[in-house]
């Protein structure tokens, strides 16, 4: 049965990320040590990223943009993008499935 309400530290962890699945769309706590240099990369789905608490720089072909927390990204399926992380990071992503 699904818990309508739980908090994330309930939620198993498996190596640094804790993971909601549901019936179209995911919802995942990932936690980023500082230095991390994500590859560039894309998704065959929608994604939406809240940046909790850290710091960083995203790429895409828009340019270069830093974020922190309060920061929200949108990338629609396809949708190249990389970041650097200067700080320890959480992140909660969405991801859309079709």
């Amino acid at each position: 049965m699904t818990r309508f309400c739980q908090h994330w530290d309930e939620v198993p962890e498996a190596g640094a990320k804790r993971l909601l699945a549901g019936a179209s769309a995911d919802l995942v706590m990932v936690r980023i040590p500082a230095g991390t240099q994500g590859q560039r990369h894309s998704h065959p789905h929608e994604q939406f990223v809240q940046v909790i608490s850290g710091a960083g720089t995203l790429w895409t072909d828009q340019g270069e943009q830093s974020f922190g927390p309060g920061s929200v990204f949108h990338f629609p399926a396809g949708v190249e993008h990389r970041a650097e992380f200067s700080a320890e990071t959480v992140l909660v992503e969405t991801n859309l499935r079709a």
